[in-house]
């Protein structure tokens, strides 16, 4: 079976990794890899073209790289590129980036890492990631690129364009690689368009995550398919997916999570060719995420006249844009780890519903319920 390969600096990356952050697991308990199921997938996938694979500290509870660790061990160190990364999600783990490093070696039964990320670049931990000084994570991971126990060095990011653009003014010089959540609904809902162009100003390749927007992009809604069945009939919908980031040059390496053979074969199948959108096809797609996203979310134009006559000062434009992707994911963890960083006083429970807002929101929008409601769901 064919495979589309990309090339990055000296070497040839399968277009599509095995993300292992959501393998096949035992009733339903994500601690519980289901360990033959993994290895059979791993074993198709190296069978299939399949040459990187995308395991971190904290998925599956601590066991994912440990797992893909033995999956992978059978097979020439040379024939698959492995990649993990050091988890700053957790504040705790900023002072030990050595013992994590070399425990996560010990993990992966490996001499080296082919790729290695600082995790998860957000408003929460973007202040202890600079601060070298007291932390020295990025002074450590460098030094282990220099010895060669780090191939590659990159980030991946869930958090703002602010908060990359910040990392990449510290850090850029010394990246080689970034990953981010891209997919055709969050092109324009969560600004990734404007995210791609960051990077090509610092000529970083772009690793994408959630291609299919943890499964919401699998299937849609029966008139959405019918529309996108009349211009691709042999298309199945995930793969509408694929081909929209096979549309943007700048993307090298799509992970997908697969969690079942079937995901796996579907998805290799796909990646036997590229076939990019067309104009017409990508406005049809992108209407259709943009569609998607309007039913459940606030028609804020980030206009800021609500701001000046806040008497608490909140960023309202900042909090609705949260609020519109904590409503579409139904949850999630990217509003509560980019508030997590912000002061009491300029949370969404600091509202007072005088609606002065209100007053001069030209769209009309009922501010002072939404900061009620995401005080509410947030639960601070």
């Amino acid at each position: 079976m064919k495979m589309v390969y990309k090339e990055f600096q000296d070497l040839k990356l399968s277009a599509l990794g095995m993300g292992a952050m959501r393998l096949p697991v035992v009733d339903g308990d994500d601690s519980k890899i289901d360990v033959a199921a993994a290895e059979a997938m791993v074993d198709y996938a190296m069978e299939h073209g399949i040459n990187y694979y995308d395991t971190a500290w904290g998925y599956h509870d601590g066991h994912s790289e440990t797992v893909i660790g033995n999956a992978l061990k059978k097979y020439p160190r040379e024939s698959f590129y492995l990649t993990t990364k050091f988890p700053g999600y957790d504040l705790s783990n900023m002072d030990k980036v050595e013992e994590i490093f070399e425990k996560q070696l010990e993990k992966c039964q490996v001499d080296y890492f082919d790729f290695y990320l600082f995790h998860n670049v957000c408003e929460m931990n973007i202040d202890a990631y600079l601060d070298d000084e007291k932390y020295g994570i990025y002074t450590y991971l460098k030094a282990q690129r220099d010895a060669g126990r780090i191939r590659h060095l990159g980030f991946s990011a869930h958090g703002s364009y602010d908060v990359m653009k910040r990392f990449l003014e510290a850090y850029g010089k010394d990246m080689e690689f970034c990953q981010i959540q891209l997919n055709y609904l969050d092109w324009d809902f969560q600004d990734a368009k404007k995210k791609v162009e960051l990077l090509k100003e610092y000529n970083l390749p772009v690793w994408v995550m959630e291609p299919l927007r943890g499964g919401k992009l699998a299937s849609l809604a029966e008139e959405d398919e019918a529309k996108l069945k009349a211009l691709r009939p042999e298309e199945s919908i995930p793969a509408w997916a694929f081909r929209f980031l096979q549309s943007i040059p700048e993307v090298t390496m799509v992970l997908s999570g697969m969690s079942s053979m079937k995901q796996m074969q579907e998805n290799i199948e796909t990646f036997g060719e590229e076939k990019p959108l067309t104009d017409k096809e990508m406005e049809t797609l992108l209407t259709i995420a943009g569609e998607m996203t309007k039913k459940t979310a606030l028609p804020c134009t980030a206009c800021h006249y609500c701001v000046s006559h806040c008497p608490q000062g909140l960023d309202i434009p900042e909090i609705l844009a949260l609020y519109n992707e904590h409503c579409f994911t139904e949850g999630g963890f990217i509003a509560p780890m980019a508030m997590a960083s912000w002061k009491k006083e300029k949370l969404p429970s600091a509202c007072i519903g005088c609606r002065s807002c209100e007053a001069v929101c030209p769209q009309q929008i009922k501010i002072s319920e939404a900061m009620s409601d995401f005080a509410q769901k947030l639960g601070m």
